[in-house]
């Protein structure tokens, strides 16, 4: 069941599994095989762009934006959905694994481009206007470089922005000497 539902995520649980155990993995999709490129390869060595994050002051795992667009355009195009997500990863300095879109009928678009950073996913109403985008990277990454992307890409009339700083916990964990002796 847990390998059919990564399937149907564009993901396979092998290629996971492979990965944790410090394998490099080739991205997996049920749609499309991105390029293996050099940037893509290299984020599974030690020198990996998906590392904690310092933003604010504050230690974390990535910064992560809810993104709302409000009286937009063009949410039913797949392909032009699609050349936005490659724009906005472009943009932010990510490197894409895979993009996995979904069109719905009679209208809407759901989907994610899977990072190595983390993600973007997307969900459309265009019958209201409306698209809900969420951007969660770390490391080097800029995700509010999305922000305009989106808002050139799809004009909406509105835009609502949060931003959510994603593993404090986590990553107050990680500095403290007693967590980096228990993991060696």
């Amino acid at each position: 069941m847990k390998a059919n539902a990564l399937f149907e995520l564009g993901m396979d649980l092998e290629a996971r599994v492979a990965e944790g155990a410090g394998c490099v993995a080739e991205p997996r999709s049920t749609t499309q095989k991105e390029e293996n490129n050099s940037a893509a390869a290299s984020v599974f060595a030690d020198d990996r762009l998906d590392h904690f994050i310092q933003k604010e002051g504050i230690h974390c795992a990535g910064a992560h934006l809810i993104i709302d667009l409000y009286d937009a355009e063009r949410l039913d195009d797949l392909p032009y959905v699609e050349q936005t997500l490659r724009t906005c990863v472009e943009e932010a300095g990510a490197t894409l694994l895979h993009i996995h879109l979904h069109p719905f009928e009679p209208k809407g678009v759901s989907g994610v481009a899977v990072l190595a950073e983390s993600h973007i996913s997307v969900h459309t109403w265009p019958e209201a206007g409306y698209a809900a985008f969420d951007v969660f990277m770390c490391g080097d990454a800029r995700p509010e470089k999305c922000v305009d992307v989106l808002r050139k890409a799809f004009n909406p009339g509105k835009t609502a922005v949060s931003e959510l700083l994603r593993g404090r916990e986590v990553a107050s964990q990680l500095s403290k000497p007693h967590a980096m002796e228990a993991a060696e």
